[in-house]
């Protein structure tokens, strides 16, 4: 068999790893897309490094865009085979590639405009037909069950704690003459003790491993700190110095889980009578959908739902739909705003950051990933001056950083996650979904784990398993 690395391969985003069979079936690992602005990969979201309508049958890990963003692309240069993926994962994929869809759309249209001299033409890598078409390829199935997906491949969802819906997955393949050949597709590992979803759930015994790693060189702040850290950064924001908490987050997972625990500050009598404001339709829509699958719900929260049926919702949260009311917050003083998009690459959050960048009463809290040569990631280093719609804006502003938020396990969190594996079965781990430092940290770990084949593999390499 050969497995290729196709996306996420030396870089955190465009998830995408390539199986094919001893009798040339294909089975893609995840069709994501690449976020960020480094020229390498400028050309990546276009193309494949294989032709789509050689591929038998995708395997969705989770929805997020970076693992499922290139499928209607997939799906508009010819697939036509199943997609399989958990019942809350197909849902929350839907909003998320119509909403990708717009985005393609709008980015095409303004990239025309300024073309049109050029007579040159840029087509969207995909529309809301083709998100429409690759929903209808979609199949389901629920977490802790083998499904078939070829007569000599059975595979097997676990719950990874990661996002709603979220799975490792395990490739069970039959091979004539030989034992068993188990892979296993870590996806994003999730943490361990997070509000809302379970915790990650162990993948069985394999003896090949794709693993992320995009925390491999660090370890999150602890989570009992966070509810106490928030309300400080809220008092001292929105209270004292009567200014705007700006909170950019994405709207899967991220604006959920801050909205749970301002529910619950609020429910303790702690939250200060302020409003609070979610500024993103997707969030609106992902919330919904929170809503539809408390199967995915730990038992901490499900308890919390006894005393609060809605624990997405208190008096004063407002979720914000129309681009009017967006607007006129920027006349708002001494309230919350949570907007998309959780990197400041794109969304209502710009504006946002826009209006309150220089402002030295306002405060940007940081809670997750944002890559290099985002504005999301140029924030977190420090930067005293950041461009935005042409103007360059002093950061005045205080800018925190909670990554005791993220879903991502660190490297501690992913080593314990690893621990279910038989060493002696184990022949290789192939990370991915890092970049340069966490992905050469996190190998050095595990070797000194006493793991025996710890690999990083390059975009586009194939190795024989």
């Amino acid at each position: 068999m050969q497995l290729k690395f196709c996306g996420a391969a030396g870089t955190v985003t465009g998830s995408s790893h390539l199986l094919v069979l001893d009798d040339g079936f294909r089975i893609l690992l995840d069709c994501g897309m690449y976020q960020g602005n480094d020229r390498a990969y400028q050309d990546f979201n276009k193309d494949f490094l294989f032709d789509p309508k050689d591929i038998d049958v995708v395997i969705l890990s989770h929805a997020h865009i970076d693992h499922s963003g290139k499928l209607p692309r997939l799906v508009k240069k010819g697939f036509k085979g199943d997609i399989y993926a958990t019942p809350a994962t197909m849902d929350l994929t839907a909003i998320l590639l119509l909403d990708s869809a717009h985005i393609q759309e709008r980015e095409s249209n303004f990239t025309n405009k300024r073309m049109e001299e050029e007579h040159q033409n840029e087509e969207p890598l995909y529309d809301v037909e083709d998100v429409s078409a690759t929903m209808e390829q979609f199949r389901t199935n629920n977490y802790d069950r083998w499904f078939t997906v070829h007569p000599d491949v059975d595979v097997l969802f676990k719950d990874s704690g990661h996002i709603l819906g979220s799975a490792s997955v395990t490739l069970r393949i039959r091979r004539q003459g030989l034992k068993d050949t188990y892979l296993g597709f870590t996806a994003d590992i999730g943490r361990p003790e997070r509000p809302i979803l379970r915790d990650p759930q162990p993948m069985p015994p394999c003896d090949y491993i794709i693993c992320e790693s995009t925390y491999g060189d660090r370890l999150h702040d602890e989570a009992p700190e966070e509810k106490n850290r928030l309300l400080q950064i809220i008092q001292h924001t929105c209270v004292k110095n009567k200014g705007k908490l700006i909170i950019p987050a994405f709207s899967v997972g991220r604006t959920q889980e801050i909205v749970y625990l301002l529910d619950q500050l609020q429910t303790e009598g702690l939250l200060p009578d302020i409003p609070v404001f979610v500024d993103s339709p997707l969030a609106v829509s992902a919330t919904s959908i929170f809503q539809q699958h408390p199967e995915c719900f730990d038992k901490q929260i499900l308890r919390y739902m006894i005393k609060d049926p809605n624990p997405f919702g208190f008096e004063r949260l407002r979720f914000v739909k129309s681009v009017e009311e967006s607007k006129s917050l920027n006349n708002r003083k001494a309230c919350i705003i949570i907007s998309a998009s959780g990197m400041m690459t794109a969304g209502r959050v710009r504006h946002h950051l826009y209006n309150a960048l220089e402002h030295p009463e306002n405060t940007v809290l940081i809670v997750g990933y944002a890559g290099p040569g985002t504005t999301g990631g140029a924030l977190r280093s420090g930067v005293p001056t950041i461009r935005m719609f042409g103007k360059e804006l002093q950061v005045r502003a205080h800018v925190e950083i909670m990554d005791s938020f993220s879903a991502h396990g660190d490297y501690k969190e992913m080593i314990d996650y690893l621990r279910s594996q038989q060493k002696e079965k184990l022949r290789s781990i192939f990370l991915v979904h890092g970049d340069e430092d966490a992905l050469e940290s996190f190998r050095q770990k595990l070797l000194d784990e006493k793991y025996n084949d710890v690999l990083i593999p390059a975009l586009g390499e194939s190795v024989t398993i």
